[in-house]
């Protein structure tokens, strides 16, 4: 338990410095962007493509990966149901898309690499999580986007090109390529991608400090009961489900406490970038994102403790 708090401490301490920039007005949302833009199209990438080489492909596609996914879905159902019985006939089409994603749609990135990294120990217990978002869920989320905001031909075809060239995307399959064929990247090629993945952690970190700064605050109005359901759905029920579910497939020890404390993540911000792109709920997944990111540290600390005392971790 001293090394999950250790862990969360060392996020905070990060997160806290590039809050204090932001304060200070030594970094501004155009330096947020910049560390943010580094980040996700050079830092991460170099790292999940290291994750995913040297992760066997036992390990990425295991029964973490299934419990992660309809932990997610059941969750996204839940959702679904609730919405369709109290909102659907006042949301515009693909609203309850981008509310499903914000229950089932995790920030495996900018906090469960570090997560994963300081409170399980080993950043590779992300790649399951991970790599079913981007395979599992994004792709059917677009889809179903697409088909709700009726977009043009030369429009899918544009986002088509924006799933296959994302850099995640592109980092993660060039690394499960090269682990399920077994190659082996020479030192002039994987000391420079060992070298640019190790900033990626430290630089989510604190352009996430800096965006807590700067960033829009949840709005009072008529949507708070929406968007308090889906924190509460994303806080509570999905955890919940990653625990039964992966009591069901067997697992135990790191492996059952890894599905329930990547299930407890909260809300990925490419969900508000899917939001912006379509046009549909965007201030929704905002304030989700906002408020389940707070919600999530109590709740993974909770987790963490029953954890340890029940003597699993």
């Amino acid at each position: 338990m001293t090394a999950v708090l250790d862990g969360f401490a060392t996020i905070g301490v990060v997160v806290a410095v590039g809050f204090l920039l932001a304060h200070l007005g030594l970094v501004d949302e155009r330096g947020q962007r910049a560390l943010s833009t580094i980040a996700f199209n050079v830092a991460s990438p170099a790292l999940l493509l290291r994750i995913m080489q040297e992760t066997s492909p036992a390990a990425l596609l295991s029964a973490n990966l299934w419990t992660a996914a309809l932990s997610a879905y059941g969750a996204m159902a839940v959702y679904a149901v609730i919405a369709h019985r109290l909102w659907r006939p006042h949301l515009p089409a693909g609203t309850t898309v981008i509310g499903a994603l914000c229950v089932g749609y995790v920030n495996a990135g900018n906090l469960g690499l570090p997560i994963a990294f300081y409170v399980l120990g080993d950043v590779a217990r992300a790649a399951p999580t991970m790599l079913m978002q981007l395979l599992l869920i994004a792709p059917p989320a677009m889809a179903l986007l697409h088909s709700a905001t009726r977009e043009g031909g030369n429009r899918l075809r544009t986002v088509v090109l924006g799933v296959v060239t994302n850099p995640i995307v592109l980092g993660s399959v060039i690394g499960l390529l090269l682990s399920v064929f077994s190659v082996t990247l020479p030192g002039a090629i994987a000391g420079p991608l060992d070298l640019l993945g190790g900033m990626a952690v430290p630089a989510m970190l604190i352009a996430f400090g800096i965006a807590l700064r700067l960033g829009p605050k949840p709005a009072g109005n008529g949507s708070a009961p929406h968007v308090w359901t889906l924190v509460a759905i994303k806080t509570f029920v999905n955890p919940s489900l990653a625990l039964g579910l992966g009591l069901l497939f067997g697992l135990e020890g790191i492996e059952l406490f890894t599905v329930v404390i990547m299930a407890a993540l909260p809300t990925a911000q490419n969900v508000f970038m899917y939001a912006h792109r379509y046009g549909r709920g965007e201030h929704l997944a905002r304030d989700a994102i906002l408020i389940s990111t707070f919600a999530s540290v109590p709740s993974i600390v909770i987790v963490s403790l029953g954890f340890h005392l029940l003597g699993i971790v």
